[in-house]
């Protein structure tokens, strides 16, 4: 039997192999809410618009919220021989109202049928990702609040560098969760378009209102050409963008997770809700979720290169290549959206240990940098011949294996005669932090008052 949706052209029914490439209900049936949602909308303009009675278009709308109500119920079946979400929920109105289901698809194609309902789908994925990353710098920003001046190393190239705070470490992160959610908002604008009404690929010859459809679905605006409506996926490789961009700044976090819950490092400590053990070693306390984080990333990011590399070589209109959108991106967003939640939950229960942190900023001549801006401001060095002088104070200092604060006075005029006593006041890692008032630096009530902008602004 051949399929009664589309065949009447064909006289053989599809190979079984061709129906196994050919299907995609397995993972499209998650957009049915957006389906039923784009035909009631569809259905309603087609009857205001005299193109279906309204006898006809009452008795679609009933059917499609009896479909809706069957597949929340979970009893409705889906067939595999039916293709898609589409064809699956059409015949089952057909069962439910007679011929009258075969008016629905007046004036619309499956190809734009498929992008409305991905868009929706889109839409409404990124506005959970976006409350759900304003979560997540909630917690962040609330534990930089709690640790405004708690003393930690600053690092480059993994190397102690300066001494900054605890919480001025968390605003960094989020700032780059801040800019994660700009992106999907900017991306949102150009998903926000309706193709519904595109047909096939040239339009239709009835008098539809896509003004209509648009105001109903939400979307902005219809999309203002037929070609682009039904083979556009730059909005999903938009998206994939932001998503995989939203993951590197989570592997990034996660990494530094890893590292400072590592018995060399000891900055933070998470609890048994977010670590787990080894089957063989008793002692350990793995970070798993910051690990798996961290290679889901990939995930995400090798998405976004799938959606690139199947549109790359498509002429307009629709391909039917274009079905591989879907498990890429169902798959990257559902990832990032764990991610989050584990991140979320992470930044909540982690404790920072506070005495580690400083003790590792106290270490690694982390005030050098002081020392320089000290011989500058105070000696009137040029910078390049103060940075040469702590240089040399730096290998006394290590050659002794003491802190640069621990040098005697002595010493230190030995490479330059002028340094005076009054050196030692910028040689703590306290005297560090707190000078560095400049906008965005670490300085403790820098760090408090943008802890308190961002919670303010996160409500």
């Amino acid at each position: 039997m051949t399929n009664r949706m589309w065949g009447g052209r064909f006289a053989e029914t599809p190979s079984e192999i061709m129906e196994e490439v050919n299907s995609s209900i397995d993972f499209d049936k998650r957009l049915f809410a957006q389906d039923i949602a784009g035909s009631q909308a569809h259905c309603q303009m087609l009857a205001a618009k005299g193109i279906i009675s309204a006898d006809d278009a009452a008795e679609i709308i009933r059917g499609l919220d009896q479909v809706q109500s069957e597949i929340e119920a979970g009893t409705f079946t889906f067939s595999r021989s039916l293709e898609d979400i589409h064809m699956n929920v059409e015949a089952r109105l057909a069962e439910i109202i007679g011929p009258a289901a075969g008016r629905l698809h007046t004036a619309r194609s499956r190809n734009d049928q498929v992008a409305t309902d991905i868009r929706l789908y889109v839409r409404d994925t990124i506005d959970h990702l976006d409350h759900q990353l304003a979560d997540l710098q909630k917690a962040l920003a609330i534990k930089a609040k709690e640790h405004s001046d708690a003393i930690m190393p600053g690092f480059t190239h993994l190397q102690t560098a300066q001494p900054v705070t605890f919480g001025h470490h968390c605003l960094a992160y989020v700032e780059m969760f801040g800019r994660d959610r700009e992106r999907f908002a900017d991306a949102r604008k150009r998903v926000n378009q309706n193709p519904l009404g595109a047909a096939a690929l040239a339009g239709t010859s009835f008098p539809i209102d896509r003004e209509m459809t648009s105001q109903a679905l939400g979307f902005d605006s219809p999309m203002r050409n037929s070609l682009d409506a039904v083979s556009a996926r730059d909005f999903a490789i938009e998206t994939l963008s932001a998503a995989a961009i939203s993951a590197m700044h989570l592997s990034r976090l996660s990494e530094e997770l890893v590292l400072w819950t590592s018995a060399q490092f000891r900055f933070v400590s998470l609890s048994d809700r977010f670590t787990t053990g080894s089957s063989i070693m008793p002692q350990k306390r793995n970070p798993d979720a910051a690990e798996l984080v961290r290679g889901k990333a990939g995930r995400v990011i090798g998405a976004l290169v799938s959606l690139l590399v199947m549109m790359k070589g498509l002429p307009l209109a629709y391909g039917k290549d274009m079905q591989e959108d879907k498990e890429p991106l169902f798959d990257a967003l559902d990832t990032l959206s764990l991610c989050v939640a584990a991140m979320t939950g992470m930044i909540n229960d982690l404790t920072p240990n506070l005495a580690e942190m400083r003790a590792a900023a106290d270490a690694g001549f982390a005030t050098a940098t002081d020392l320089a801006d000290w011989l500058v401001r105070v000696l009137g060095l040029p910078f390049r011949q103060a940075h040469h002088v702590t240089g040399a104070l730096v290998a006394k200092a290590e050659a002794r294996n003491v802190g640069l604060h621990e040098l005697a006075l002595a010493e230190m005029q030995e490479v330059e005669p002028r340094i005076t006593d009054d050196v030692y006041s910028v040689l703590t890692v306290d005297s560090s932090v707190r000078s560095r008032k400049s906008l965005g630096g670490t300085a403790p009530d820098n760090v408090l008052a943008e802890a308190e902008r961002w919670l303010k602004q996160l409500g």
